[in-house]
């Protein structure tokens, strides 16, 4: 089974009156920083078009991703409606008259809550490394299974995009390897024609 990861973007409420939200789950083409390992930054861009094709058709807005919490709205029934423009994933909500979603309502409406994120899975060669820059492209998502209301950054609170990240520490630590190897072969090399010239 594919990593689900897990994005995190401010939103908006819109309406005073109806518990309506709305905003955007992901943003195109921006660069977003997603960790620092050893002073060094990793970083991530999801490209215009990564939705296209996507499975969006039974998403739920979620509290904190969490499944022992009922959902917020849903896609399936039309209180949740997504949709990509030229900024990015675009979210509108109108919440389900329950106790959690009346509470999460009054938390945004208060400036309590005021950050989403996302959960999704890539598809096979959906997502490229640039080692030179230390950059995730990702073109392609094939599912995407949540949005969420969170009081933390997602990136802090799941050990799925952990993994991930140990992979690309593990591309860092790799390319930190190559680079002593050709440091200590450039070394020998000036050592050994130093001693050669000595000896004529």
């Amino acid at each position: 089974m594919k990593d689900i990861e897990k994005r995190e973007y401010q939103f908006i409420n819109e309406s005073e009156e109806e518990m309506l939200l709305s905003g955007y789950a992901a943003r195109f083409d921006s660069i977003t920083t997603l960790y620092k390992i050893d002073g060094i930054e990793v970083k991530e861009v999801i490209s215009r078009g990564a939705f296209d094709g996507a499975d969006m058709k039974d998403c739920c807005l979620k509290y904190n991703h969490s499944d022992t919490v009922p959902i917020l709205a849903r896609t399936r029934g039309g209180s949740l409606k997504l949709a990509t423009d030229e900024l990015g994933l675009r979210f509108d909500a109108k919440l389900f008259s329950t106790s959690v979603a009346k509470d999460v309502y009054t938390l945004v409406r208060e400036g309590g809550l005021d950050k989403c994120s996302f959960a999704f899975t890539i598809a096979d060669g959906g997502d490229s490394f640039d080692r030179k820059t230390r950059t995730r492209t990702i073109t392609k998502i094939e599912k995407l299974w949540d949005v969420s209301i969170v009081n933390n950054p997602a990136y802090e609170s799941t050990h799925v995009s952990a993994r991930s990240v140990e992979h690309l520490k593990m591309e860092i630590d790799q390319e930190r390897l190559e680079n002593r190897n050709r440091d200590e072969k450039r070394r020998r090399l000036a050592l050994k024609l130093k001693i050669e010239g000595g000896l004529k």
